[in-house]
């Protein structure tokens, strides 16, 4: 999974791609500090997977990951090169969904690009540069794919598809409010346009505000408006995920219970993800390694064995499935789980389930 910090510049965009990814990326009080992205691959948390290596003595923990592109703060008129706006918006057009970082913090030391706090505003700043971005390229996909229907009239639903699109981006509304059919959506992937992919917003709130209450009128804001387009949205402090960063397993759960928290801005911004994209992550474990493998949900058992490799798709057989809570009401022995009747022998039609702990039979 690959997600794309994106925002104005000062918001916290670096300190946070800093602590959930120990990268050490630059960052300082002025405009377009980051100049090259940043790439940092981060191991999505997951408590289970150290569990099953406890229980089944793995020599091997392999947790699943997310790469994050941290890349400068837009401005406006970035899509048409103001602070190097194209170059940067071109290093995100890969990513699944888009993390959207807005200033919910009041801190004179620290500068904003528009001389005051105004998350909304902000919002809508990069919506638009993500938007005027996407309109450029259609137009030349448009003039390029209207030449060629001339001779293959194939390509006039493709054409008519364009052109609501870009009506869309004209109403100033983001292509992912579009409604899609499923053969509209692949097309809509090969354009690799930035207002069309999933996006999360992520309310950076100080560490005061942090610490009393967890939000603020900002942040409540970002969640509105979040909620008005059917995107995630989280609230984080950036300046405490780097302090919790740099501390170990223990300091960092008995820091968080100081705050008052029950888990990082990291976890639930993965959790964020997860939900956005409609993914799950199904278990394998054994003595050579325990691992987790991330598929979509409504995946089913074959194609989940081909996450692993393409030969298990190919000669599947069964898949022997068990819940991880079950397993762990049985106390982690599959044995007893059998006796119980716990473990289930599932086909080709097995929808996989997020913890689901399975072992595939196949023909080699």
């Amino acid at each position: 999974m690959k997600l794309g910090i994106v925002g104005l510049p000062n918001v916290g965009k670096s300190t946070l791609f800093n602590a959930i990814t120990h990268a050490g990326a630059e960052s300082a009080n002025y405009p377009f500090c980051t100049i090259e992205p940043n790439v940092g691959v981060v191991a999505v948390p997951d408590e289970r997977l150290n569990t099953l290596t406890e229980i089944n003595k793995s020599k091997k923990t392999v947790p699943t990951s997310i790469e994050f592109y941290d890349i400068a703060g837009l401005v406006k008129g970035a899509s048409k090169g103001e602070g190097l706006g194209n170059k940067f918006l071109a290093n995100i057009r890969e990513v699944e969904a888009i993390v959207h970082v807005v200033r919910c913090f009041e801190n004179s030391d620290v500068v904003h690009v528009d001389g005051n706090i105004d998350p909304i505003r902000d919002i809508e700043t990069i919506n638009i540069e993500l938007m005027l971005s996407d309109l450029e390229l259609l137009e030349r996909r448009l003039e390029r794919t209207q030449k060629a229907a001339k001779g293959d009239k194939s390509l006039f639903a493709e054409i008519e598809l364009i052109q609501r699109t870009l009506k869309t981006i004209e109403e100033g509304k983001s292509i992912r409010t579009m409604s899609l059919t499923e053969e509209e959506e692949v097309f809509m992937k090969s354009y690799t346009l930035l207002s069309s992919k999933p996006i999360i917003y992520v309310a950076n709130i100080s560490e005061d505000d942090l610490a009393n209450g967890g939000t603020n009128d900002y942040a409540e804001k970002v969640n509105e408006f979040a909620a008005s387009e059917a995107a995630e949205s989280v609230v984080i402090s950036a300046e405490i995920e780097e302090e919790i960063s740099q501390l170990d397993e223990e300091e960092r759960k008995e820091f968080l219970s100081d705050l008052g928290l029950g888990q990082s801005g990291l976890d639930k911004l993965i959790q964020a993800s997860y939900s956005l994209l409609g993914l799950i992550s199904f278990l394998t474990t054994g003595e050579p390694e325990t691992r987790a493998w991330t598929i979509r949900k409504g995946t089913l058992a074959p194609q989940a064995a081909g996450k692993i490799h393409s030969d298990i798709q190919k000669g599947f057989i069964r898949a022997e499935v068990i819940a991880y809570d079950d397993l762990m009401a049985a106390g982690g022995s599959l044995a007893t789980a059998k006796e119980k009747g716990l473990l289930r022998i599932e086909g080709k039609e097995y929808e996989m389930k997020d913890g689901d702990v399975v072992h595939f039979r196949f023909n080699v």
